[in-house]
């Protein structure tokens, strides 16, 4: 079998030409601003609004506290019915905020929350659904809109994968009472280390604003807050990386669509984007027969130096902090769930070398 002559990883962080980030490192040291909503953090909100077709958006210091700061400003107490097919955090926030989370499971085609099994779980603690748009792909929006305000719900959406994606030329972000996003390192974009809460509602916003910054604005306190602002530098790396995106996801673009061709002959389910979505190929799941074979791939692949990720795992109605019901769809698919190496770093012979290692161990 082919060996790789470097280890693959299910992601790579993508930096920009270090001389581009100095200069504006040498911004930052000239200023002697260095955080507290500066210069260089307004100029990357207000880029952040323009690209994505939002009117509000508070740049924040990670994706987890743009899920706390969501719930915090929509106020929501009770119960929150949310998806167990979505990474920890999702669900740990609505602990964390004094709320129950309630798991509905997913679409088993979509693998998100599946809209036709919501109402039988809203009673009268209610108050919101936290829903994820997994891998980008966005939930079936207008059900659960619907839904919302016919039981008087509020909706925040989990966006962290699905920077830049449109359903029918209308960004993602523009759904639901709140949406976060997160910058992390690995994502299609990144800041390093950071995040957003976009919402339509200037009152919001505002709640999302004191709430980021300790409560206050100078010396007039408003509310109880937290520190969650991030720093000039994280900024920066967003300036220089926001101009990149089309390239990087034109990129991701064609090492998707040269997997689909590679392992379209063998017994494995793929996702694919539909004409009515502007996709931004965040990541590369496989779904394989069975938990052995998963395991098999997953074994086989690393033995060669390619390390794809169980993410989703496990589902988060398993997790003994939680004790959610029983969600089958859910917990069937993450034992079947490999995503493969994808970034835009990612050469096209490597993912063909992926590919044959994955058709060799079929």
């Amino acid at each position: 079998m082919i060996v790789p002559k470097t280890n693959l990883h299910v992601t790579k962080t993508y930096l920009p030409p270090l001389d581009e980030y100095l200069s504006y490192v040498r911004e930052i040291w000239e200023e002697g601003w260095v955080t507290n909503n500066g210069r260089l953090v307004q100029q990357l909100e207000n880029h952040l609004k323009q690209f994505l077709g939002v009117s509000y958006l508070q740049y924040v210091n990670n994706g987890t506290v743009a899920l706390q700061l969501a719930l915090n400003a929509l106020k929501l107490k009770g119960k929150i019915l949310t998806t167990p097919y979505s990474y920890v955090a999702t669900s740990s926030v609505i602990h964390w905020e004094n709320c129950q989370p309630v798991f509905v499971d997913i679409h088993p085609e979509t693998l998100c929350i599946d809209p036709n099994l919501i109402e039988e779980h809203i009673d009268e603690q209610t108050t919101a659904i936290l829903a994820t748009h997994v891998y980008g792909y966005p939930c079936d929006v207008a059900a659960i809109d619907r839904i919302a305000k016919k039981h008087n719900l509020k909706v925040i959406y989990d966006g962290a994968h699905a920077f830049g994606v449109k359903i029918n030329g209308t960004p993602i972000y523009q759904y639901g009472d709140i949406s976060t996003i997160s910058f992390h390192a690995t994502k299609v974009f990144h800041t390093v280390e950071g995040g957003a809460v976009i919402t339509n509602e200037p009152e919001v916003d505002e709640r999302v604003f004191l709430s980021k910054a300790f409560g206050h604005r100078g010396d007039e306190h408003y509310r109880i807050g937290i520190n969650g602002k991030n720093s000039e530098f994280h900024a920066a790396m967003g300036l220089c990386n926001l101009p990149r995106i089309g390239e990087a996801i034109l990129q991701r673009k064609q090492l998707s669509e040269l997997y689909q061709e590679q392992l379209k002959e063998l017994p494995i389910r793929t996702l694919q984007p539909s004409d009515s979505l502007s996709y931004n190929y965040a990541y590369f799941p496989i779904i394989l027969e069975d938990y052995n074979t998963m395991q098999r791939i997953k074994q086989g692949l690393e033995e060669q130096g390619i390390f794809p990720r169980r993410y989703f795992y496990p589902a988060l109605n398993q997790l003994p902090y939680h004790q959610g019901s029983p969600c089958p769809v859910a917990e069937d698919i993450v034992q079947r769930v490999l995503c493969l190496p994808l970034h835009n770093t990612l050469k096209e012979d490597e993912a063909v070398l992926v590919a044959s290692v994955i058709k060799q161990l079929f």
